[in-house]
This record gives structure tokens, sequence and C-alpha cells, in this order.
């Protein structure tokens, strides 16, 4: 319903008006209150917060039209104004324009015009009321992005020597955030002074939703990765907990990995996650724990596997997530694995820095300014 304000100081306007809108005025379209005057009509405006449209002569006693449209910006709220004025009168019209009205009819007023003029005026004041509900939202989702991403840079580690006493590993990881915050992570933590704990996940959802999950989903693990007997049960324990009261049904895909830096070996398993791959010395490349698992947060009754690969020198695992290979171009081309395999093979064997800027280069060169649609992370560790 449009409710429509009438400030006319002629007593037969009231009576022309639910004449005219009668059937308007039946079916609930419209709901027209009325004033006498300024005065009058601005304690209406106070007692009904929704009026939409007011519909103002100029020349009235007590307060005109034109001190009335001088006093609605101190309402601070939205509305559209039209003003009646007498033929001719340019001059006010014009001072009635410039104060915010967005249209006029001149008297003696032709009821089928105005019905044309409160129509268009209703499809402005629509224009403008979703206008400012988009801005608000956008506010809103700016700020629940803003929040988000503090989250994620919060959980997301910046120094890169879990264990400075040992020299036999290099770890390294990166993450590139997409405008609408995912649930992306990786995060590795000293078990003992031989092992490492180390992860890659990829929270379902956005936002700050996808960022609390994650945030609970890192604590969770890394309070029970120190007592677990191996990888497998520590994402079984964990998984377990993320599915009481998992009302919002989400879920996190998972690789997680211990580092033995006596054997050179690292014991790992798989919660739905992508397969990391292994660049091997010989420069063949190993899926390791394809297809392994479901994520975290599904179903509480669920095993895992557990998988052991040995470490040769210079042998890197790489661990990422989807938004490597669903990196996409203009023409919703995907980065894919191939290609991320050939990027893999290209890398001269250096810092696992600059395999990672290898990587994001590789794919910014294919995207080619093509927006990020999802966290692009890497995690990758070397045996030195």
């Amino acid at each position: 319903m449009t409710k429509i304000l009438v400030v006319d100081d002629e007593p037969d306007v009231e009576l022309l008006i639910r004449q005219k809108f009668s059937k308007q005025i039946k079916s609930k379209e419209f709901d027209f209150l009325f004033a006498a005057n300024g005065k009058e009509a601005l304690k209406i405006l106070a007692d009904n917060r929704d009026i939409n449209i007011i519909l103002t002569d100029i020349n009235m006693p007590e307060m005109d039209g034109l001190v009335l449209l001088s006093h609605l910006p101190e309402l601070n709220r939205l509305y559209k104004a039209i003003i009646v004025s007498a033929y001719g009168d340019m001059s006010n019209i014009r001072r009635a324009m410039n104060q915010g009205a967005c249209d006029f009819i001149t008297k003696p007023i032709d009821f089928s015009d105005l019905e044309i003029t409160i129509a268009n005026t209703i499809k402005q004041y629509i224009t403008l009321d979703n206008a400012l509900k988009a801005a608000l939202t956008l506010s809103s989702l700016e700020k629940e992005i803003a929040i988000a991403s503090s989250i994620q840079q919060a959980v997301i580690p910046h120094q890169f020597t879990p264990l400075p006493s040992i020299k036999s590993f290099e770890i390294f990881g990166s993450m590139t955030p997409a405008k609408m915050v995912g649930g992306d992570f990786f995060d590795f933590f000293p078990l003992d002074d031989k092992r490492i704990g180390f992860l890659i996940a990829d929270v379902s959802g956005k936002g700050i939703p996808a960022a609390f999950f994650m945030a609970m989903s890192r604590a969770i693990i890394r309070t029970i990765a120190p007592r677990a007997t191996s990888p497998e049960e520590c994402l079984k324990e964990a998984n377990q907990m993320l599915c009481i009261d998992n009302d919002t049904c989400m879920f996190v895909t998972t690789f997680y990995g211990v580092y033995d830096s006596q054997t050179q070996t690292i014991e790992c398993s798989n919660a739905g996650h992508n397969p990391p791959l292994l660049l091997k010395a010989d420069q063949t490349i190993q899926l390791i724990a394809p297809n392994e698992g479901i994520p975290l947060g599904v179903q509480e009754q669920t095993q895992y596997i557990k998988q052991t690969i040995k470490l040769n020198p210079t042998d890197t695992l790489i661990l990422y997530t989807d938004g490597i290979t669903e990196a996409m171009t203009y023409a919703n081309e995907q980065f894919g694995q191939k290609r991320f395999e050939e990027s893999l093979l290209k890398w001269p064997q250096g810092s696992l820095p600059s395999l990672t800027k290898q990587i994001l280069d590789d794919v910014a060169a294919f995207t080619a300014g093509a927006p990020i649609s999802d966290d692009m992370t890497l995690l990758c560790l070397k045996q030195l």
C-alpha cells in the first residue's frame, strides 16, 4: 500500500481525491491522509513514518508549501514530494523543485494528469528505495567480508619455521583471497621436537559463517593432533566433534599429514580434499590419497585411511585448494589439473616461495585478469 499525504487548505480537495481514487482506496492500493497546512502535515508525518508521497499546495495559511518543503529533510527518511501551484507560477514552482520536489501539477487540478503524476512518482520512489536497500546490503556485505577476511588472516601462519632446529625440510604456504571470502586455510604446528603436523582445508560456504567454521575446525584439529596416535585418528575425532550440533550443515574438506624429520616420512589422511601432488626428483608427479574419505562435519561415524610417503631429497609435496585448478577465464575455461601439473614441471627446483609464485603467475596469465571466484591456497613441503 502506498501512503499519500495531501496538504491543501481547500475543503473540497479531499472529497474530489477520494472520489477519483475510490477504487484504489477500496482495494487498499492507496491510503490518503489529509492536512490543511504545513504544520498539520509535519505532525501527521511525525506520526506516520510510512508515508511515501507528499502532495502539497504552495499557498496555504500558517505554513505554506515552500516552508513545508524546507522542513522535510529534517525527517531523515525517504519520500517524494509533488507541488500543486497556480498555472504560470513558475517562480514558486522552480523554488519548490530546487527544494526537493520531484514533480508538479497546476490548478485547476486535472485529476487524470494527477493520477499519471502519482503513478510516475511512485515508480521513482520504488526505484530510489530499491537503490538505497541495495546500498545498505552492499555496505553490510562489505563489513561481513572485512570481518571474515580478518578471521581468515588471523588463522593463516605467516612464519615458516615450525621447528627451527631441524634443517631437513622447508615449508611454505600462500593464500590469495577472492573478493568474497571463502573458508580456505592451511596450518602447521610442532607435535614434538622431531615431527610437525600440517594441513590444508576448504570450508563450504562464504563470508562470516565459513570464517567461523574455519576457525573452529582449525582449533579442533590443533587440539586433537598432539594426542592423536595417527592422522586418520585425528581426522576421525575432529569429524565427530564437528558433526555435533552442526545445524548449519557446513563441512570442511581436509588433508592432514605428519612429517617426521628423523625418518623423512609423511603419514597422512585425506577427508575429501583435492589429492596433493608429490613432485619427485625425477620430474614425475604422484597423486597422494586420491578419492579417500568424506569431508569433516558430514557424517559422524566415518573412517579415514592412512598413507605413508617416503621423501627423497628434493621431493616436494604440494597441497592446494580448488581455487587453483578451477580458476577461470572470462570465457569460463578452467585452469585445470593438466595446466597445474605443467606449471609444477616448469619449476627449476628453487625455493618454495618461488614455486608458489610460479603457480600463481601461471594462473594469472591464464585467467588474463578475470576476477578470482574462490580463494587460491597452496601449502608446500620440500625434503632438502
